[in-house]
């Protein structure tokens, strides 16, 4: 049985090496408010990016990226509202929506990084 949450936190951090990796500054990790949570806030050049990471252990239910609902997207829409009015990052000129996939295999991790994926 796999610990999902262990699972998560792995697939996270994960997703950060690689997207530091690629030049990309992590703003914040794990934001939380009332309505839910925000997986991280990058930016990268003058685009800031709010990604939900989905990691998976196999491909029983799909791509990990799948489990992205127009529900769950739609909620951090309105969390990624939240955190501009709170940090109003300077020079962004863009946002975007992202998300970042990794899938968990014997050979390690693979990890697809989907630039506004919503």
């Amino acid at each position: 049985m796999v610990d999902r949450q262990a699972l998560g936190r792995w697939g996270e951090e994960v997703a950060v090496e690689h997207l530091q990796a690629q030049g990309v500054e992590v703003l914040d990790r794990n934001w939380r408010c009332r309505e839910g949570e925000l997986d991280l806030v990058v930016r990268e050049l003058g685009t800031v990016a709010f990604v939900e990471v989905k990691t998976r252990s196999g491909l029983g239910y799909g791509e990990p990226a799948e489990a992205v609902s127009r529900l769950k997207a739609r909620r951090i829409h309105g969390l990624a509202a939240r955190w501009l009015a709170e940090h109003r990052p300077r020079g962004v000129v863009e946002l975007r929506f992202d998300v970042v996939s990794v899938l968990r295999t014997p050979d390690g991790p693979e990890v697809v990084h989907l630039r506004g994926a919503f």
